[in-house]
């Protein structure tokens, strides 16, 4: 089975959206601190977990688990919902499998 690889430019432009999403998050403590304290980051470590893909995909990860959420930093950010599901997966350390598929691939030309 042959997949997509993802291209460097992708990555990044995921990270940058990873990003403002955590600066959105971070001006409103109702959202940010259940964030931080389901991922064990506190505010002093925060700069420096920004800085890790890994944390960025959870931040991605966490968005895409509530839908409200969801739509209120797509609209505060003012990017289609798709974008930042095309990120997640973009940062998703693993392929997504619904196991409805019978392809294999994921979509991500959003």
């Amino acid at each position: 089975m042959l997949t997509k690889r993802k291209s460097a430019n992708d990555r990044d432009s995921a990270e940058r959206l990873a990003l403002a999403i955590l600066a959105w998050m971070a001006t409103d403590d109702e959202r940010l601190y259940p964030f931080l304290n389901a991922t064990g980051v506190t505010p002093d470590t925060l700069r420096a977990s920004a800085q890790d893909a890994g944390f960025l995909a959870g931040l991605l990860d966490h968005v895409m688990g509530d839908e409200a959420t969801l739509m209120a930093v797509a609209e505060a950010l003012t990017v289609p919902p798709e974008r930042i599901a095309a990120a997640w997966r973009r940062l998703s350390p693993m392929e997504f499998d619904d196991g409805f598929s019978d392809q294999g691939t994921r979509g991500d030309d959003v």
